[in-house]
């Protein structure tokens, strides 16, 4: 699939599907080859088998294609999930593609592997048996025993010589390759010891547990391919669970939409799929019954349950002009919705394309792994050739430095490697997805231990932001009435929550002309004639009002007592105040204590004045040291400087246009989702619900994302730094060997997996 242009016009952005690809290995070969084209950056995912490549305007797809299919595996242009946006009148997708390519099948899918894997388990039990057990053995059962193992090394193990023969016409390798040598070796040896010595097992009874009597390793190579393609087995099926978030969260979506058309003058429901809506298009919403798409409602009341998208289990009230999300249900009432976002526009259809860039991405931890695990694999081989070498000069004995030499290929593989990231990062995103919670890409995931202060802005993050007015105090010879109505009338035109509360206020306010908005100082327009202004002191100052001390008292009364009081002028002489006042959230106040228990530092950031702001922060218990108050907006950006400046590793929280650039500047900016696009665009994190206990949740899960992931890491370095040297020194018997490797692999993804519970 091919996007819009990336960050230069000169450049665009290409996803591919790979096929073929099974370790860490591969992930950097590829990473490699397309890094050599001129201007090209590509970041592989194994578990997705996708790569997102950043590609020069001079380079074409198929460049790209016929480079990955050069290095041995199989590139196509990715299969469109989330199409771009329909034009205006034109029906749109839904943006998702049920019908999506299974990612989580490297090595084959569960389905795949099953018939190879019951196939070498039946044969392989016999094989194991006869060769451990002398009671069992009969004359020539040698014979049998490479009968019964020639097609698990064979067809049983196809995946493994495949992978690995294709590495090697491009003198590469992969942990494929490790497996299918000491496979073959143990086989063929095994083979060539029976066709040259025919009689060897034509007596019963000989001592063959010891492995040192005679030089047959049939059951070596069996149990080995057994053990692994159980590994892979467990592992294919464990992977596809890590992606049902992602592929549940795209399935949300309501497949049909009860649409109203025009018919002989007359307006009648029409049943039509929820992909076909267009834009402008008003649908019925019955009690039960899924939101087909975003818009605002044009009729009817009721209580929509916005948990599939905010994680909120409170249904939340809608009237008309609220505005609703598509996948949402409509618990009670009926209601007809306008459509303002269809197909790839929708919130639903962001989520999606979020957790899907966030999981095709890489975290620096991963490329570290990826380094090591690309020059892993010719390591092993050489130091698989010098265990057989030394111990055969050492000892004079070709049968121990051939299982000590086996064994070092077996434990060597580096598949826990390669899964240690992509696992953990797929089930921590899907997870997050199902409770509202957007990580946009794995650098957040470091981002999210290294901070220590979180500075959240005031309204609409720590207070429910709906503000209401309390009180009106008349300054003029001006009635109250005459006020409110003259500052409803000027903030009418205005979108500031604010100026909708005391729009509000007074619903029969006049009509305003010349209407003008100066950003974080106020409005003022033509009302009846007369030139009212509404805003800060200082903004009313500018334009020449003259505000005196008694005028400030006043100010002073309403802020102590908690209030955000707005000036209002009319005809260049002060008229009024008026007071609104703000709720805080319910679950403020322990979302707080909670981010003080994970280490961070909560610092209020608002616009409002000090008295409020102190006021507010004493309610959530932030410390008044750690208010700042009376910051415009372009003083939000210069505030979270100042903090890192002095310091400190800064996330801030908020949800306005205004907040968009501190969001940018501070080192994690997480979006609250009542916000808008630009905030959310800017931000990190999102948290889909208005609840600040989501931003704890979202920090807590990104650090346990990250320490799953470290976790993983460490065991899988751990394993293969232990077990190599126990196999060089013969202390390590190769089936044992298989049965840990493919042990690690499963090991590592059932530890990715408990992210799944994270939050139940």
């Amino acid at each position: 699939m091919t996007t819009e242009p990336a960050t230069a016009q000169t450049t665009r952005t290409v996803e591919l599907d790979i096929q073929g690809m099974t370790c860490a290995s591969c992930v950097g070969r590829v990473e490699r080859k397309l890094g050599k084209l001129d201007g090209v950056e590509a970041s592989v995912n194994l578990p997705l088998e996708s790569a997102v490549v950043t590609v020069p305007e001079h380079i074409s797809d198929q460049d790209i294609v016929s480079t990955v299919n050069a290095t041995g595996y199989s590139a196509s242009l990715k299969k469109p999930q989330h199409p771009g946006p329909s034009a205006e009148g034109e029906p749109a997708t839904d943006g998702m593609d049920h019908d999506q390519h299974d990612h989580m099948s490297h090595g084959g899918t569960a389905s795949q592997l099953r018939p190879r894997l019951i196939t070498a388990a039946i044969l392989t039990v016999p094989v194991f048996l006869i060769s451990m057990i002398p009671g069992l053995q009969f004359p020539h059962w040698g014979w049998v025993v490479a009968a019964l193992t020639t097609p698990v090394v064979t067809w049983s193990a196809w995946s493994f010589h495949k992978a690995a023969a294709i590495n090697a016409r491009h003198f590469s390798s992969t942990m494929d390759t490790l497996v299918s040598i000491g496979v073959t070796a143990a086989y063929l040896f095994s083979l060539g010891q029976l066709i040259a010595d025919p009689m060897v097992t034509a007596h019963v009874g000989m001592d063959m547990g010891t492995m040192t009597e005679h030089a047959l390793y049939f059951e070596v190579a069996a149990v080995v391919v057994t053990f692994l393609l159980l590994g892979r087995y467990l592992e294919a099926n464990a992977k596809q669970r890590a992606g049902d978030a992602l592929k549940s969260l795209l399935n949300l979506g309501a497949k049909d939409a009860t649409v109203l058309r025009e018919r002989d003058g007359e307006r009648v429901e029409v049943k039509v799929p929820a992909s076909s809506l267009v834009h402008g298009d008003e649908f019925v919403v019955r009690p039960g019954e899924k939101i087909a798409t975003d818009g605002f409602v044009v009729e009817g009341r009721s209580a929509v349950d916005t948990s599939l998208i905010t994680g909120e289990s409170i249904p939340v009230e809608v009237g008309p002009d609220s505005t609703v999300t598509g996948a949402t249900i409509n618990t009670s009432g009926r209601l007809i919705v306008r459509a303002t976002r269809v197909g790839s526009e929708t919130t639903l259809a962001q989520m999606g394309r979020l957790v899907s860039q966030a999981q095709s991405g890489k975290a620096p931890i991963a490329r570290l792994a990826d380094r090591i695990s690309a020059v892993f694999v010719p390591v092993v081989l050489a130091i698989a050739a010098l265990t057989f070498i030394l111990w055969a000069l050492l000892t004079g004995d070709i049968q121990a430095a051939f299982t000590a030499a086996v064994a070092v290929l077996v434990i060597a593989c580096p598949c826990a490697l390669g899964l240690a990231t992509p696992t953990a990062l797929l089930t921590g995103t899907g997870r997050g997805a199902q409770m509202g919670i957007l990580i946009r890409g794995p650098q957040v995931l470091e981002d999210t231990r290294t901070v220590d202060t979180i500075v959240l802005d005031k309204t609409g993050t720590v207070t429910s932001g709906r503000l209401s007015v309390t009180d009106v105090v008349v300054l003029g010879s001006r009635s109250r009435d005459e006020v409110l109505n003259l500052a409803a009338a000027v903030e009418s035109a205005s979108e500031h929550p604010i100026a909708q509360a005391i729009s509000a206020a007074a619903p029969g306010h006049p009509r305003v002309r010349d209407f003008v908005s100066s950003a974080g100082g106020g409005v003022r327009g033509m009302v009846d004639g007369a030139v009212v202004l509404a805003g800060r002191a200082g903004w009313l100052e500018e334009n020449d009002v003259v505000i005196t001390d008694a005028h400030r008292s006043a100010l002073a009364a309403e802020q102590e007592a908690g209030s955000t009081a707005i000036w209002v002028a009319v005809d260049g002489a002060v008229a009024g105040l008026i007071s609104l006042q703000d709720t805080v959230k319910e679950s403020s106040a322990a979302a707080i204590a909670r981010l003080k228990e994970l280490g961070l530092r909560p610092m209020l950031l608002t616009g409002d004045n000090a008295a409020v702001a102190r006021k507010i922060a004493a309610e959530v218990g932030i410390a008044a040291d750690d208010v700042m108050a009376d910051v415009l907006p372009e003083g939000k950006v210069d505030a979270v400087k100042r903090l890192q400046t002095s310091g400190a590793t800064v996330a801030m929280a908020g949800d306005g246009v205004n907040d968009a650039a501190a969001l940018a500047q501070a080192d994690l900016g997480i979006a609250m989702g009542s916000g808008t696009d630009v905030a959310i665009e800017a931000a990190d994190l999102t948290v889909m619900g208005n609840s600040l206990e989501q931003v704890a949740q979202a920090i807590e899960l990104s650090r346990k994302t990250l320490g799953t992931i470290k976790t993983n890491l460490f065991w899988a370095f751990f394993y293969n730094t232990i077990g190599i040297p126990v196999a060089a020194l013969g202390l390590l018997n190769p089936m044992v060997a298989g049965a840990a490797m493919a042990a690690s692999s499963v090991l590592v993804v059932a530890n990715s997996l408990r992210l799944r519970r994270f939050g139940k």
